[in-house]
């Protein structure tokens, strides 16, 4: 390969033809003439699949043969292809006061995006209810073994967070009473559902009573009797968020890289605004659920556009500290969003109250505009160069302060005509689909394993008297995803994207094991006792010890767990091209909500399958494990544009070489080629002076 470049480069124009596909992965038409890999400098992390561009070939003396028009035309300047190492420059970078503006306009949906999706913590909370006329001693007399018929009802998922992403939320949180009995007020730590024949008196009635726990005087529950034989509408209307989601993500994420981001964006403002307040104007429960799937597609564009554009604003340095304040903007809308159902009071205010912000959003249409980055990649250098010129206009910038010629190589490509790229172009790759179904798969156990470690923490409810509360559920958990955002930041900045990730991965992974593995241990070495009363002690110390291990080991696995789905989505941002960033962007985030949707279906099945649904998932971590390795790292390296560029981010070493060591693997960059040694010596006069045969630069 290095060998058939060097011999065009010396060759010069007359006869040249286009280089052949790329040995790992075959590229897509049109896409392979704009293989050039990117300018950007490897940062301080040592890793990365940056590859050294090649020399620019020098034209022949004499005249241009006309197949050389026709070859050049199929390849860009490859100056206007390093964005971040030509045209993000020109334009400032971050220091600009325009893209400060059009970032901080990323951040604020931040809050009403949190808003909606922590929202089915309160509309749909299972509250305690009692048969209507039996006064209220009846809801301690009688609730507690109906109310909370599905005792298992605490993983409320909604939807991924803005960083991926964020955290879940669990609106109900468990049984009131159900576990004090004859046995002394022994609490497995997955309490069973209450027997039908105990549910009979308060599910013979035809009106009940209800006492709701979170804030609210009405809600979607009570509004329309979704108890007992009903009870299970209310998952459906749970999961019906999350299958909008989860469809949104992957129909936009394709159209966003088709028609451009700001398209996607202004019309899922729009949809979003006719959808989410039509629900608070449901007559049924049906009705409520079919416009939530529709409010949860519209959504899912909103999230998808943004973080996308939150990433190709930013220069390498500064991506992920931009993505995290989005995150933190996110959990400030779940952390105020109890206050706003307190103020309130009915869910059908609380509803429309969460969806008219989005009416400011209406004015992205004349202040946002379309992505550069996305712009130049897919060649629509005629958009472009007026996008250029409005940047310059704005920061106040001289044109002709252009030190590296943007503007001329712009000009001379403007007759070009669009190349715009779907995502299943990726099936023909063979480095780029291994990364992004690598972190689909994290994704996915990520916010899979989430729900299990949150149910296990809830079941021990009644032994701990704080987590009875509904606030203190829900605080909780938010307490642990903003500590796991706060880690992330840290351990990333130190370790990279994927260290960071595979720590994360190893404590979820240990986590799960030793919940499932030594609590186990306690209890069976705890049963062989000498003695009647050492039977007692061992039973009583046993119990004491696996619930404090078991919530020990759940908070541990929550925090850890959040950080590999956040994590795994911003690695997907960083490591897809531009031309397809949508696209991967929604395949995992796709992966999150189905990872999301099993809290749903497994409540739906009273609790039925969570333990061997806690083992595939344990078992994944450890797949998760092994794939990570096979990650590229990310941090400090520029944002490939094409599938090209997304190839030859290679996997690198974990650890940077020893200086003067020979790495024992070879990247994509240093593989040599001696075929046709002896051609490329005749033809060395055509070479730079400090290039050999082999593609490798001299000492």
């Amino acid at each position: 390969m290095a060998i058939d470049r060097r011999r065009e480069a010396a060759g010069g124009g007359p006869g040249r033809q286009p280089p052949p596909a790329e040995e790992n992965g075959s590229l897509p038409p049109g896409d392979a003439a704009a293989s050039a890999p990117l300018g950007g400098r490897a940062g301080p992390s040592g890793g990365g699949g940056e590859i050294q561009p090649l020399p620019a070939p020098h034209p022949a003396a004499g005249g241009q043969h006309p197949g050389c028009s026709s070859a050049a035309a199929a390849a860009p300047s490859l100056l206007l292809l390093d964005y971040d190492g030509s045209v993000l420059p020109f334009l400032g970078g971050l220091g600009g006061g325009y893209q400060k503006t059009l970032v901080l306009l990323t951040w604020i949906p931040a809050l009403f995006i949190g808003f909606s999706q922590f929202s089915d913590s309160f509309l749909l909370d299972q509250p305690n209810f009692w048969c209507r006329g039996a006064g209220k001693g009846a809801e301690l007399a009688g609730v507690t073994a109906t109310g909370r018929w599905d005792s298992g009802d605490v993983a409320n998922w909604t939807s991924p967070p803005t960083t991926p992403f964020s955290t879940a939320s669990w609106g109900a949180a468990g049984n009131l009473s159900n576990s004090s009995g004859a046995d002394g007020g022994d609490t497995p730590p997955l309490p069973s559902p209450p027997d039908k024949g105990d549910n009979a008196s308060n599910c013979d009635c035809h009106a009940w009573d209800y006492g709701i726990r979170t804030g609210l005087v009405q809600n979607v529950v009570s509004k329309w009797d979704l108890v007992c034989d009903n009870a299970w509408k209310v998952h459906i209307a749970k999961f019906s968020l999350l299958v909008g989601l989860i469809f949104g993500y992957l129909i936009t994420g394709c159209i966003a890289d088709w028609v451009g981001r700001r398209p996607v964006l202004l019309f899922s403002i729009i949809f979003i605004l006719i959808f989410g307040l039509t629900v608070a104007l449901s007559v049924n429960v049906t009705m409520f659920s079919t416009l939530r799937f529709f409010e949860g597609f519209c959504l899912a564009g909103i999230i998808l556009t943004l973080y996308a554009l939150r990433i190709e604003l930013c220069p390498p340095g500064k991506r992920f500290m931009i993505t995290m304040v989005a995150s933190f903007v996110a959990m400030a809308g779940q952390f105020l969003m109890p206050g706003l159902a307190a103020l309130c009071r009915d869910w059908q205010v609380l509803q429309a109250l969460i969806i008219c912000p989005f009416l400011l959003m209406l004015l992205y249409w004349s202040i946002f505009p379309e992505s550069l980055r996305w712009l130049m990649a897919t060649q629509q250098f005629e958009s472009a160069k007026k996008l250029i010129l409005h940047f310059t206009q704005k920061n106040c910038m001289n044109p002709e302060s252009d030190i590296k010629g943007v503007m001329p190589e712009l000009e001379k490509e403007l007759s070009r005509r669009p190349k715009k790229v779907c995502i299943v172009k990726v099936v023909g790759t063979r480095n780029l689909w291994k990364n992004i179904v690598v972190l689909c798969v994290n994704s996915l156990t990520g916010y899979g394993i989430h729900h299990c470690f949150a149910r296990s923490m809830m079941g021990h409810e009644v032994k701990v008297p704080l987590l009875e509360n509904f606030y203190a559920d829900y605080y909780t958990v938010a307490s642990i995803a903003l500590a796991s955002c706060l880690a992330m930041c840290v351990v990333v900045r130190f370790l990279g994207r994927r260290g960071g990730l595979l720590l994360f991965m190893i404590l979820t992974a240990l986590a799960s094991l030793l919940q499932l593995g030594l609590l186990n241990l306690i209890g069976k070495y705890s049963q062989h006792p000498d003695s009647e009363l050492q039977l007692k002690l061992a039973v009583g110390m046993s119990d004491s010890v696996k619930d404090k291990f078991s919530i020990t080991f759940s908070i541990v696995g929550m925090f850890a767990s959040h950080a590999v789905g956040s994590l795994s989505v911003f690695f997907c941002a960083e490591i897809t091209p531009t031309v397809i960033r949508c696209g991967g962007l929604g395949l995992v985030l796709a992966s999150a909500g189905f990872g999301m949707l099993t809290a749903p279906i497994i409540d739906l099945h009273n609790q039925k399958g969570y333990f061997l649904h806690h083992i595939i998932f344990a078992c994944c971590t450890l797949i998760c494990i092994i794939c990570i390795l096979l990650l590229p790292e990310s941090r400090n390296q520029s944002l490939p544009e094409n599938i090209s560029n997304g190839e030859h981010y290679t996997r690198q070493p974990l650890l940077p070489h020893k200086k003067g060591e020979q790495p024992l693997l070879l990247t994509n960059a240093e593989l040599k080629d001696y075929s046709g040694l002896h051609d490329a010596a005749t033809a060395g006069d055509g070479l730079p002076e400090n290039a050999t045969a082999n593609g490798m630069k001299s000492m």
